[in-house]
């Protein structure tokens, strides 16, 4: 996964806004205020943190060497995630969702 796709693929949630609470080169993406996803989009290799349920976490990180609790966030909800290694761009793409459906507002 590219970092334009990984842009991409967050902002064409509902609601998806991108900020950058953090300064220029941290893109946080947010829906109702609510951040689902923080990446350096331009760091290499690049990575993405997203909001998890503790239980998938775990299980996730004991599958792929590429998926570490979150960097700089809390350690149980939030995992880091490198693109491009053994973790399909898939279960990224399903990782992102998922913590978008997290934080969404609830109609």
């Amino acid at each position: 996964m590219t970092a334009a796709e990984l842009r991409r693929l967050c902002l064409k949630l509902p609601g998806a806004e991108e900020t950058f609470p953090f300064g220029p080169e941290t893109s946080v993406f947010k829906v109702g205020g609510k951040m689902f996803a923080l990446a350096q989009l331009k760091r290499k290799p690049l990575t993405v943190s997203v909001k998890c349920e503790p239980e998938l976490g775990e299980q996730l990180r004991g599958m792929y060497d590429e998926i570490e609790p979150g960097y700089h966030l809390n350690k149980r909800h939030w995992l880091t995630v490198t693109c491009g290694g053994a973790a399909p761009d898939g279960l990224v793409r399903e990782l992102v969702a998922g913590s978008y459906d997290l934080v969404a507002p609830r109609s």
